[in-house]
């Protein structure tokens, strides 16, 4: 199984390379491209020193190409590299394609049957939500959905994190925060301002979560609201969520049922003070998932807080597991 990265260089590409590593991939050969001026870095995987190839306008040599490199670049260049590979693109460009299927390997990967050398990685507020989500939807058929989040530095790249990490020099010299990356500064702030924002008022982050939500749990009529906020953490993604189900659920309940969901983890013991933290969520394939409690406002309602490290269940991780969906594919063969 030959794989190539285009992005390497990036915070999702050098996450990709840590999963591939960590999760013991079954590659035969690794290829890095990135752009013109990232080429001829030196990154080390599984002992050895790769170099960093400038990114071609050809198909690429490879089974397998995980794509983070931006939506214009993906839609671009990704249609070329199907030609000869399967493309699992972690952009938006494709997200919303009919055609092209949407995937969070614990819930749909039915969906990856007939694909057509283009799979999508969802949203990273997106693919956190539902392993918590959507489990519980399984169990009590959710009916309407209420998400605010606590977005990291991270959902916006290296340049996200980097400007938060000086901005909060600046802030602590006593000096002008200056910012680039983010609408304000990020430092010691938050911004309830994620990508553009639409003609009803929602931003299209916003609107993601409930138009890729909808696709994965092909739940077409699924009521979701969402408020997604920047906030100055480096890395992991945190939702409050309120959920109005169809059936009758309890707390209880409701820890049956995610402490067997595969991907989640149950840190739930306020007592001890233990819930879901972007502290304790770092750099952890599962999603953390506590503060469940009875809604105050739905007869059958829940509140609940997930965390979950963008850069891996949110981007890089949910990447790779859908490569090992198409290894196991190719097996059975």
């Amino acid at each position: 199984m030959k794989v190539a990265i285009v992005g390497a260089t990036g915070a999702v590409g050098q996450e990709l390379l840590s999963v591939l590593e960590r999760r013991n991939f079954p590659l035969t050969e690794l290829r890095l491209y990135a752009s013109a001026r990232s080429a001829d870095k030196r990154v080390r995987f599984r002992g050895q020193e790769l170099r960093v190839e400038a990114l071609p306008k050809t198909p690429l040599p490879a089974d397998i190409v995980l794509a983070s490199a931006g939506g214009s670049l993906s839609k671009q260049y990704a249609p070329i590299w199907a030609q000869q590979s399967v493309v699992i693109d972690n952009s938006s460009a494709f997200r919303y394609e009919p055609d092209v299927p949407l995937i969070v390997p614990e819930i749909n990967p039915h969906a990856l049957r007939g694909h057509k050398n283009l799979i999508a990685n969802p949203n990273c507020t997106t693919a956190i939500l539902l392993m918590a989500l959507y489990p519980l939807h399984k169990a009590f058929r959710a009916r309407r959905v209420i998400v605010s989040t606590y977005q990291s530095a991270s959902g916006a790249g290296a340049s996200g994190m980097e400007e938060l990490l000086q901005g909060t020099r600046q802030f602590l010299a006593g000096h002008p925060v200056e910012h680039k990356t983010f609408a304000h500064p990020l430092a010691f702030n938050v911004i309830p301002h994620i990508d553009a924002f639409q003609d009803n008022g929602y931003t299209k982050e916003e609107m993601k979560v409930l138009w890729e939500s909808r696709k994965i749990m092909e739940e077409p009529q699924l009521q979701l609201s969402c408020t997604a906020v920047r906030v100055p953490t480096l890395r992991v993604h945190a939702e409050a969520v309120t959920v109005e189900f169809e059936h009758p659920v309890s707390p209880e309940a409701a820890r049956e049922v995610l402490a067997t969901a595969p991907g989640v983890e149950l840190v739930d013991d306020p007592g001890q003070k233990r819930y879901p933290m972007p502290l304790s969520a770092t750099g952890k394939f599962n999603v953390e998932v506590g503060r469940l409690r009875q809604s105050l406002v739905f007869d059958n309602g829940l509140d609940f807080f997930v965390a979950g490290d963008q850069l891996l269940k949110g981007a890089a991780l949910n990447a790779v597991q859908i490569a090992e969906l198409l290894v196991r594919e190719t097996a059975r063969r």
